[in-house]
């Protein structure tokens, strides 16, 4: 199926959710950690227009944006298949990851970093996005309706992977147990999954990580 090369980094949920279906299908892989604080050449080179990781190579073909190389991996790779078979199925499957990466991901960024008043507001965004995803998921093991994990569970991934520590360094609660039972059920079992266990970068890189991230936009307001 020719070479294959992920230019990530250890400490992007992004990069880990591409790591997950690379081990989920069984695909050998050379990994290159990036720096995403000073992006390699490599990385310039392979994804000009966004220059962010994670980037796939494969054959030498570069494949951007953590979303777009999932479904690339699962058509390309038989075996675990991650979409569903069925065209709406799938059609919502690309919604609800779309919307979360946009709404909850970086709903729950802007929430770290604002202040007062407007943090207040984005928590409130970020928490009525959160709510779309805990009705989607109750009475559900996982997202994809089955006794195993789709590609809609490893979008998701980054909830248990990192949602708390986000938290943490932005002094905020987002999904409690209360508001959002199903939803943090489904994070405790997806996290359980070995092969998803395994994968989990230190916590302690993670949260240092964020304090830089979140450091760096409130410098800039």
């Amino acid at each position: 199926m020719g070479a294959v090369k992920l230019i990530g980094s250890y400490t992007s949920l992004f990069c880990t959710r591409v790591e997950w279906v690379l081990k989920l299908k069984g695909v050998q892989y050379e990994y290159v950690e990036d720096d995403v604080f000073n992006k390699s050449p490599l990385l310039l080179q392979h994804n000009p227009v966004h220059k962010k990781v994670p980037v796939l190579l494969h054959d030498d073909k570069p494949i951007a944006e953590s979303l777009v190389i999932l479904q690339y991996i699962d058509e390309t790779w038989s075996g675990n298949t991650l979409l569903p078979q069925d065209s709406y199925d799938r059609a919502m499957a690309h919604f609800w990851a779309k919307f979360a990466d946009e709404k909850c991901v970086m709903g729950s960024f802007m929430a770290a970093w604002k202040d007062g008043e407007e943090k207040e507001k984005a928590i409130e965004s970020a928490q009525e996005s959160f709510a779309f995803l805990e009705k989607l998921i109750q009475g559900k093991k996982y997202f994809s309706g089955e006794d195993e994990i789709g590609y809609l569970d490893l979008a998701l991934g980054w909830i248990p992977l990192c949602l708390d520590i986000l938290e943490e360094v932005g002094g905020m609660k987002l999904v409690d147990a209360e508001k959002f039972p199903s939803l943090l059920e489904w994070a405790h079992n997806f996290a359980e999954i070995p092969l998803i266990k395994e994968r989990f970068p230190p916590r302690d890189a993670l949260a240092n990580y964020f304090h830089k991230i979140v450091g760096l936009k409130r410098s800039k307001k």
